[in-house]
């Protein structure tokens, strides 16, 4: 039997706390493989709109595809976890997002490449919600709040993929790139996926909830129906992180642009705007678990949430470009540990089904913000439509300080 620690969660034994180990160093790699993919397609999109000849409106609905394939495959993903276990779906999701890559160059209209970007959000998505589970898992068998350094790793393979993609811009056409992208996405889903399939996911030092009247066999975990008062919380971090997916969607699919359209920067200049602010979140989720055993997850919310809302006014209305690039790393900073705090606690409530629903509605904010933005930039201007950004991290501070009691924050 595992020991007890202060705080109530299970301590594994030796052997256990091993292969507990080497699972989250598996998943902290597919984290940092998300992260690295997928900002090896951001800063590309300038060079994909030109290929496309969409406009800021045209190519705003296009990026929906990503968004809407994710949200629509979250839930469902939700169900295929709880049959199949996340490791497995963790593993074939990751295989499908590194062939999706070499299918955004292949197109030539806007219709096209709204249409090959579903199944890459498709992909994406149910490599969110099964990572994300599983990773709930370990933090729940560690006892410790350790989720922000998965998102960490997410955030250092943003750092990574931006980096790369600077480096190439220039030198590479965008399928050479992606395609060399889905290559080493494959190489490192087979090593990775070899110790996820190999480890059972780890009992959550959580014990099952019973529903009222009902009963709850040994053994079944997180399968649990939480009562209404749980499924209400569960979608309120859901609308947490949706206020801040928005924020990490706009900068990921329109900072480049902005920095190269209104401030004039260079491509590969303008391609370092994701970067900064994907390495400000590294830093900020390396730290994370620190903040929150400190501070606890309701001042870090707050603080972040006020944080990242001043980043982005200076980042979106900045008249210089290292000015922006300063408001991108400060709202980096203040986004840092919302989204993972958010999963976190829907996972520790309501188990993949938890994650799953707080995923869908996070992720809305991505479908929610690239034909939104879009849109406003065609009224408007691109930057007036990024201070959007600012307004809901504001209200996601303002929410998490809201439900601070109910959330045992």
């Amino acid at each position: 039997m595992p020991t007890i620690n202060k705080t109530g969660a299970a301590v594994p034994h030796t052997r256990e706390a091993a292969s507990v180990g080497r699972l989250r160093a598996a998943l902290t790699v597919f984290f940092a493989l998300d992260g690295f993919v997928f900002a090896g397609w951001v800063v590309r999109i300038p060079a994909v709109k030109a290929q496309v000849h969409a406009s800021a409106s045209a190519l705003g609905l296009a990026l929906l595809g990503v968004s809407a394939g994710a949200v629509v495959t979250m839930l469902v993903t939700g169900r295929l976890c709880r049959r199949f276990g996340n490791h497995p779906v963790t593993v074939v999701c990751a295989v499908l997002l590194s062939l999706s890559l070499v299918l955004p160059p292949l197109t030539r209209s806007a219709a096209a490449l709204g249409g090959v970007l579903l199944v890459f959000g498709a992909a994406y998505g149910g490599l969110n919600v099964a990572m994300n589970s599983a990773a709930v898992d370990v933090v729940a068998a560690l006892g410790r709040p350790v989720m922000p350094g998965f998102h960490a790793a997410f955030s250092l393979g943003g750092v990574l993929g931006s980096g790369a993609g600077s480096l190439v811009a220039g030198h590479l056409t965008v399928t050479r790139h992606l395609g060399a992208l889905a290559v080493v996405g494959l190489l490192v889903t087979t090593c990775a996926g070899r110790t996820v399939l190999r480890h059972p996911a780890p009992l959550p030092a959580y014990p099952p909830r019973v529903p009222a009247g009902g009963r709850t066999a040994a053994g079944a975990g997180n399968a649990w129906r939480p009562d209404g008062r749980t499924r209400g919380l569960v979608v309120v971090f859901g609308l947490i992180a949706l206020c801040t997916a928005y924020g990490e969607g706009a900068l990921a699919d329109w900072g480049a642009l902005h920095l190269q359209q209104d401030l004039a920067a260079a491509p590969g200049v303008a391609a370092t705007g994701y970067g900064v602010f994907a390495l400000a979140m590294t830093v900020g989720r390396a730290s994370g678990s620190t903040l929150l055993e400190r501070l606890g997850r309701t001042p870090t919310l707050v603080a972040g949430g006020c944080t990242a809302a001043v980043g982005m006014l200076l980042g979106s209305l900045a008249p210089s470009l290292w000015a922006a690039l300063l408001g991108f790393g400060i709202a980096g900073l203040g986004l840092a540990n919302i989204f993972p705090v958010a999963m976190d606690r829907a996972g520790a409530l309501a188990g993949p089904s938890g994650v799953a629903t707080a995923s869908t509605l996070g992720y809305a904010g991505m479908l929610l913000g690239p034909p939104a933005i879009g849109f406003m930039a065609d009224w408007f201007s691109l930057p007036a439509a990024l201070t959007s950004v600012a307004v809901l991290a504001a209200v996601a501070a303002a929410v998490g300080h809201a439900v601070r009691h109910a959330s045992h924050a």
